[in-house]
């Protein structure tokens, strides 16, 4: 379990890390807090700021907009399969797909590099967000 932006409540409630927005503490500064052991993953947006995160000890980041986000308003312009393909790239650390997420969408980034996928949209905005998550899984499942 990752908690989102908050190393006191990852300390607390003894998660296995944080995920760290991009503008937030540098992820080695959280390592300094949560020891060696736990898990650090950033919001990055490009390139720059994938070398970062990995040049500051971050496990994993997390990339994107890859499609236009279901669960919030666009902030930057979704860069599809193939920025998603050049990140991953570029990146020395796995790298996760981020940013409308659906199981439908799913084959169109296999072989694209990333490491797996997140999804907020999918599964908050579904009827059925337990059937969206199998939904997901199954998808992640031929993904391989």
């Amino acid at each position: 379990m990752l908690i989102n932006g908050r190393i006191d409540v990852a300390l607390a409630a003894g998660a296995d890390g944080v995920h760290l927005p991009s503008d937030a503490i540098s992820p080695e500064d959280a390592r300094k807090l949560l020891g060696p052991s736990k898990l650090i993953g950033v919001s990055t947006h490009d390139a720059s700021e994938i070398s970062r995160a990995s040049a500051q000890g971050a496990d994993f980041v997390v990339f994107g907009p890859v499609f236009a986000p279901i669960s919030k308003g666009a902030y930057a312009a979704p860069c599809g399969r193939d920025g998603l393909a050049a990140a991953c790239r570029a990146a020395s650390i796995p790298v996760f797909a981020l940013g409308g997420i659906t199981a439908a969408r799913l084959p169109e980034l296999r072989n694209s590099g990333a490491a797996g996928v997140a999804a907020i949209g999918a599964v908050i905005g579904a009827n059925d967000p337990a059937d969206a998550v199998r939904k997901l899984f199954e998808a992640l499942r031929r993904w391989d």
